[in-house]
């Protein structure tokens, strides 16, 4: 292009006049798209998607600086179709990654699938044993009851062992009905009074661990439809396991109950002083057989 003098100028940078600011509108637009992208992948739990959109982000990021050395009067055009092949290149390997870890994964959810059924087996051939040896405990539990010489102290454990056999007679007949069926009997229930009750029934353990304990509700009437057996027995073993998490030398011992409403869902937050489980291992905690613990069976969260 010849300017006022009659010399030639060479424009390596695209010139649109009036309308530059569509470019730098274009150009700003697409490093944000890269940037938000990558923000992004910092709160996903799915680790596999997670690490193809951070990759995606960089090879993006790498097509970018590529189409940028077309303004080199050394490059010309070709550095932009080589960052076009290596881009290319890279996200097609990128998802034949993604697509053998999502096989991966389906193969580990059949095996997780398998070890649940041969769970359900297994608990059907306990569950009339574990009958049996309840209404052993009730029957001593009445007749212990019907005695005289037993101080109010006394009977007050003698009724948490009854409240605890019927939820044990409970939890039996749920797991019965439902490996005959499988279905489960919901009932409208007080969200709260269910976690007192699992609070009362772990409250041995809390003293002995001297944890203490912080309900927060602000929905005293909130009820829900559940299967109070089997909630209940979801919340000891919260409890249970938050005990487990909490060192003996720590010296804030404390488990946090919070129920909170987000429209048409409710949401109940356990959260401890113990240890944690890290980030890597949150998508196999529901694992069955899969323990942290030394002594732990891996059934409990499944």
């Amino acid at each position: 292009m010849a300017n006022k003098n009659g010399a030639n100028t060479l424009f390596l940078f695209p010139e649109y006049g009036p309308l530059i600011w569509l470019y730098i509108l274009h150009m700003g637009s697409f490093l944000l798209f890269l940037i938000l992208i990558f923000m992004m992948t910092k709160g996903m739990v799915n680790q596999n998607i997670k690490r193809f959109l951070a990759r995606f982000s960089l090879y993006s990021l790498l097509l970018y600086i590529f189409g940028f050395l077309n303004f080199s009067p050394g490059t010309g055009g070709i550095s932009s179709s080589i960052g076009v092949i290596i881009f290319s290149t890279l996200i097609v390997m990128e998802f034949i990654k993604l697509g053998a870890n999502i096989k991966a994964n389906y193969y580990e959810i059949m095996e997780r699938q398998m070890k649940l059924d041969y769970t359900g087996n297994l608990a059907g051939s306990l569950i009339h044993e574990v009958k049996n040896a309840n209404q052993i405990i009730k029957g001593f539990s009445q007749m212990l009851n019907a005695s005289a010489g037993m101080d109010k102290k006394d009977k007050a454990y003698l009724n948490m062992i009854e409240k605890t056999s019927e939820h044990l007679d409970d939890l039996v007949d749920n797991y019965k009905t439902y490996l005959k069926s499988s279905s489960t009997t919901f009932k409208k229930e007080n969200l709260e009074s269910i976690i007192r009750e699992s609070l009362a029934f772990s409250q041995v353990i809390l003293t002995e661990h001297h944890i203490e304990v912080e309900l927060k509700n602000c929905y005293h009437s909130l009820d829900a439809y559940v299967n109070k057996a089997n909630l209940k027995q979801v919340f000891i073993n919260l409890i249970k396991n938050s005990i487990e998490a909490i060192p003996e030398d720590r010296k804030d011992k404390r488990i946090a109950i919070q129920i909170e409403v987000d429209q048409e869902m409710i949401m109940i937050h356990f959260k401890d002083t113990g240890t944690g489980i890290g980030q890597e291992q949150w998508e196999s905690v529901f694992n069955p057989f899969l323990s942290l613990k030394s002594e732990g069976m891996g059934l409990g969260l499944p």
